[in-house]
């Protein structure tokens, strides 16, 4: 349920977490597959979930294909509710075309060592990735969901973002003279104003991609998991250019599908030709 406190901490923080928002038994179900699946090299397939490697990390896109495990999180009621507020919609035009949309949906397997640069920030002004509020309603343009598959501590390698920052008109000075100077990326674990977000398997992580994130560096042995979902409104396009199975659009519930592929393509049909005559 959304609370008054949900609101107003994400509006002033630009991020909430959801203790307890999925079992324990989802979470090692969503493990067994992901165990199942790895090793998978940069570029390969499995099924219809493709791989992206780099920086110590396995990108696992399309991981709602990857089974029902990981199907029975796209309209999750931990969240649904709250991502249908933040996102807008409900009410109003595109209440017709469905008020969400997933344009990515991907696991992250990383190993000791990695990390995520710093990135966003609500002075780029980005359309996509805005944080909005007018007339009463929130018009967020992408709301992530991040689920962490194992609890992440110190030294785990945790989200980090700089709290506020989704509201901020100026880019963070020190990022700002890095970049001017041509240096290499920024993590926030640089930055004293940025904080480490510390979970529990199964909490979620929901925040507005405007805000300035990141990740740190994992230093601990073995791997870093989670899945995001990244949500926006239906007129939205997917930003990977993946698209969903036939399968798998088969297998959701009608809202899931709706969720997934909210503008099924219409197929052109000459049979219903008007004749002109020449």
């Amino acid at each position: 349920m959304l609370t008054d406190m949900d609101i107003y901490l994400f509006d002033l923080y630009g991020y909430l977490v959801i203790k307890n928002a999925v079992t324990r038994d989802h979470i090692a179900q969503m493990n067994a597959i992901i165990d199942e699946i790895m090793p998978l090299a940069d570029g390969e397939w499995y099924g219809h979930v493709h791989a992206r490697g780099e920086n110590q990390s396995t990108e696992l896109q399309q991981i709602y294909e990857a089974g029902e495990p990981f199907e029975r999180l796209i309209d999750h009621p931990a969240w649904f509710d709250k991502l249908k507020y933040f996102i807008g919609g409900e009410g109003t035009f595109d209440q017709l075309h469905g008020p969400l949309f997933i344009d990515e949906s991907f696991a992250i397997v990383r190993e000791s060592g990695g990390a995520t640069q710093l990135h966003s920030g609500g002075h780029e002004g980005v359309m996509r990735t805005q944080y909005r509020f007018r007339q009463g309603r929130f018009q967020c343009g992408q709301i992530n969901i991040l689920l962490p598959l194992s609890d992440i501590g110190p030294g785990d390698g945790g989200t980090m973002v700089i709290p506020g920052s989704h509201k901020s008109n100026f880019p963070h000075p020190y990022l700002a003279e890095h970049r001017k100077n041509g240096a290499g990326p920024v993590y926030p674990e640089s930055l004293e104003q940025a904080v480490e977000v510390y979970t529990q398997a199964g909490d979620a992580l929901l925040f507005v991609d405007s805000i300035a994130h990141g990740s740190a560096h994992r230093t601990n042995p073995g791997q870093r998991r989670v899945v995001i979902n990244r949500y926006g409104p239906s007129w939205g396009n997917f930003r990977r250019g993946y698209q969903p199975s036939d399968d798998l659009l088969q297998r959701l519930t009608p809202q899931q599908r709706q969720i997934v592929q909210p503008h099924p393509l219409i197929p052109y049909d000459p049979a219903k030709q008007k004749k002109t005559e020449a």
